[in-house]
Formats: C-alpha cells, sequence, structure tokens
C-alpha cells in the first residue's frame, strides 16, 4: 500500500523532502501546506499533491496516512499535537521547540498515543556515520572510551537567523548531541565553552560562532564536540570513535575523487562538499524510509520524541555551562 504523505512546510528542507516521498516507491505526496503559497504551488508543479495554506485542511483531510513537518520551529509543538490528536504519524524536523518548557508539556500526550513520532536527526542515518556505530556496537574496537564530533559550516548564517535561531547549541550543535547520544545514550555531565571570535551576527545578539562541548557518560566514555560557524574548506563533517583495542574514523566528503601531483604540491585535492543538503543525501533518503517503516508498524532505528527531548536537555546545559562556566550534571533518564 502506498503511504500518502502530508508536508507541512516548503521551504529548503521542505523541498528535499518532497523530492524523496515523490522519488520513493512506496509513497506519494498527497497534500502540501504552506502560507506562502507560491511556494507550495511551485512544489506541487514538481511533485504532484493538492495545496493549501492551512495546516489544519491538511490535517482533516482524511487523504494523509503521515505527515512530515518541516515548517519553522515554533510551529513544530502544535503540529505535532495536532498529529497526534488525529492519530497521523509525524516526522518533525529538528529541535521540537526551543523552550523545553513547551515540550515536556507535550510529553505526556506523546506517550499516551499509540502514534509514531519520529525527530528529524537525519545523521543517524549517514552511510558512513550509520557504519562506525554498528562496528562500535559489534565491539570492533573495544569498549568505547572517547568519540570525536568535529562539525563546522561553511560559513555564519544571516543575523536575522541567529536572532531566532535559539543560540548555537540548540540550532547547530543540537545534531551533534543526538550524534553523541546515537553512541553514547546515558550522558551524565556537560561542559562547555564558547566564544564569538569572527562574526558580528553572533555578537549583536549574545551568541557563539566557535564552540568545544565536552559530554561525560555514566560508563567514564568522553565525547568532545567541536563546532565553528565558518570554514573555509568546505563543509567539515568528520568523527572518530576511540576504544582500547582501535579506532574508526569518518572523514570529509570530497568534491572530487581526482588529486594532483606537481613539483609544487603531492596529492593535491579538491574542496570538500560545500552543503549540507549535498553531504547528507542519502541520509534525507534513508530516514525517510526508516520512517515509513516505523508507520507500518515495523521495527524501525528513527530517533522519537524522548531523542529529541534528550537533545535539547543537553543544548539547554551547554548554553547554561558555556555562560556560567561550570559542568552541568543532567539526568536524561526523567
Amino acid at each position: 500500500m502506498t503511504l500518502r504523505f502530508g508536508l507541512i512546510g516548503t521551504g529548503r528542507i521542505g523541498q528535499v523532502h518532497a523530492a524523496n516521498i515523490a522519488a520513493a516507491d512506496d509513497t506519494e505526496l498527497a497534500w502540501i501546506a504552506d502560507p506562502f503559497m507560491d511556494g507550495a504551488s511551485r512544489v506541487a508543479a514538481r511533485f504532484g499533491g493538492t495545496v493549501t495554506a492551512d495546516p489544519e485542511e491538511l490535517l482533516t483531510s482524511g487523504e494523509v496516512d503521515a505527515v512530515l513537518v518541516a515548517s519553522p520551529t515554533p510551529t513544530h509543538i502544535d503540529l505535532i499535537a495536532r498529529a497526534v490528536q488525529l492519530g497521523l504519524p509525524v516526522l518533525c524536523e529538528k529541535p521540537i521547540d526551543l523552550d523545553i518548557r513547551r515540550v515536556d508539556a507535550l510529553r505526556e500526550t506523546v506517550r499516551a498515543a499509540d502514534v509514531p513520532v519520529a525527530l528529524g536527526f537525519n545523521r543517524r542515518f549517514d552511510p558512513a556515520f550509520a557504519s562506525v556505530r554498528a562496528r562500535v556496537e559489534a565491539g570492533e574496537i573495544g569498549n568505547l572510551e572517547q568519540l570525536t564530533i568535529i562539525s563546522r559550516d561553511p560559513a555564519a548564517p544571516p543575523a536575522s537567523y541567529i536572532s531566532v535561531s535559539g543560540g548555537i547549541f540548540r540550532d547547530m550543535t543540537i545534531h551533534d548531541f543526538d550524534m553523541a547520544r546515537f553512541f553514547l545514550p546515558d550522558i551524565v555531565e556537560v561542559s562547555a565553552t564558547g566564544t564569538a571570535a569572527f562574526d558580528a551576527g553572533a555578537r549583536e545578539h549574545g551568541d557563539f560562532d566557535t564552540a568545544v562541548v565536552t559530554l561525560r557518560s555514566s560508563s567514564g566514555a568522553i565525547v568532545t564536540i567541536i563546532n565553528s560557524r565558518h570554514s573555509a574548506v568546505g563543509y567539515d563533517q568528520r568523527l572518530e570513535a576511540f576504544g582500547a583495542r582501535g579506532a574508526l574514523s569518518v572523514v570529509n566528503a570530497p568534491t572530487s575523487l581526482v588529486s594532483l601531483s606537481t613539483a609544487d604540491a603531492v596529492e593535491a585535492k579538491p574542496p570538500y562538499q560545500d552543503f549540507f543538503l549535498e553531504r547528507y543525501a542519502q541520509a534525507y533518503v534513508d530516514e525517510l524510509h526508516e520512517f515509513v517503516k516505523l508507520v507500518r508498524g515495523e521495527t524501525a532505528a528513527s530517533p522519537g520524541f524522548e531523542d529529541g527531548r534528550a537533545a535539547l536537555v543537553l543544548a539547554d546545559a551547554a548554553q547554561r555551562s558555556a555562560t556560567e562556566r561550570v559542568a552541568i550534571r543532567v539526568d536524561l533518564r526523567k
């Protein structure tokens, strides 16, 4: 049976999801909702679907089997709540919200409902990261002792975006917090430091453009997250898992496999991929496939509402740690 999707939000990431839904054999784009009707109409012209400016019309149409929320963060809570109320499985982009109190207010409703809710932490589905995690789980490098995650964007976002983003830890590092928990779910302590080293927008809005976070798990394993809002070499996405018997590493994806050797340079290589949509294209495809399995009641690896909440708890703790310059204890089991 083909799964009929309703897509809410047709910005950059919404368009990626629309293309993936339309390309899959077992899904179709049935409805599209966006108050900016021009964008919604363009997506419908490419991929099909009925267009509306009102998400409620989509949700109550009776013509969707699942909902994908790719709208701005302030809309996520209400849309998840309404989808759950109507019994519609929902895949929502991160974060759930910028305010943990609003997330906790919805928590029991989601727990009590027999409705799948998944969060868009797509990096779990990156083939390289997923392979490392599987090999760690298989014991290939012994007990995991250190996990290092490097994530640097090509360029800082506009100041207008930073003003509503919730800050680097809730906006950017939140993906790395989820990746940390993908390997070590039992984080108990957060230490963070940050500076505004180069970006005027970060300074204007009291944010950081450079940050380092250390997480400690209950096993004693340590996670180090290194972030920057700019990277001259391209989109810097690396990972190393280190254990008693060795290490597993993920390097950056190049734009070409061709290198040049001359009298002036040996093995000169082209830049790394420069955009997250390019670097994680397959991850978004696999994220959708896994969510479809979840909707169909099959065993699936989709991160859920609790994973989204845990990442936000860690982001809040990092913000407090960087501001107050103290280590913050967390209990993600509560």
